[in-house]
């Protein structure tokens, strides 16, 4: 048992650091006054979720996304929502692909996880940038609109290149890392206990939490 907490632990370490330094290779995009980017700290995310599970892979997207906004002066005040909305796209991509329930196909049922993943984040990421355009800087509706606009489409282009690009890795990377310290964690599912309903429940309760801490960020940002 503390072999495998230590495995976990060491597991979000490295998985934070890959998300971190995937956000580094990226090409940022002025739109208005907010700036998004196309990177690849996404597709490290969605890696770290279908390896490891929702836990792990949670924590270890909200670190390393959150850890690089703290550093970047343009992000910082963003840091505490990149975290929320990171973990939430790891943590859904990880419980996904570590069901227990398994799609006949086994490659169809890694990329709901990881298609279900982004759009979780693309959502929340998307409602965020409106709030800010309305509530902090008074924009009219129409400019909102154009710039979530403008952000969705760059989340889009995000999100087929962090799966095109998560999927093949995962592959690329689940037989050498069954030789290693990580085996265990590597061949866990989620247990399919209690009613469906429950679980969606929790999971619609996590979204509104990260929803609610969107319009929280944007009324409190000065």
């Amino acid at each position: 048992m503390k072999n495998k907490k230590l495995a976990k632990i060491v597991a979000v370490g490295l998985m934070a650091a890959l998300v971190f330094v995937g956000n580094y290779l990226q090409i940022k995009i002025p739109n208005g006054v907010l700036i998004t980017r196309i990177h690849f700290g996404n597709s490290m995310c969605l890696l770290a979720g279908l390896l490891f599970g929702p836990v792990v892979g949670g924590l270890a997207s909200g670190i390393g996304a959150g850890l690089y906004d703290l550093l970047d002066p343009v992000y910082i005040i963003s840091a505490p929502f990149t975290f929320l909305s990171k973990f939430a796209m790891g943590f859904i991509c990880g419980y996904i692909a570590k069901s227990s329930r398994r799609l006949k196909n086994e490659a169809a049922h890694i990329a709901l996880g990881a298609v279900a993943g982004q759009l979780t984040y693309i959502i929340l990421y998307v409602t965020r940038t409106y709030a800010v355009q309305k509530l902090v800087y008074l924009a009219a509706t129409q400019v909102a609109v154009t710039t979530s606009l403008t952000n969705l489409l760059t989340s889009t282009v995000n999100a087929v290149v962090a799966v095109a690009v998560s999927i093949p890795l995962y592959y690329a990377l689940l037989k050498p890392l069954r030789m290693t310290y990580f085996k265990n964690l590597l061949d866990i599912r989620e247990k399919e206990t209690g009613k469906w309903y429950v679980k969606l429940l929790i999971v619609l309760a996590f979204l509104l939490i990260c929803v609610l801490a969107v319009w929280f960020y944007a009324v409190n940002h000065e």
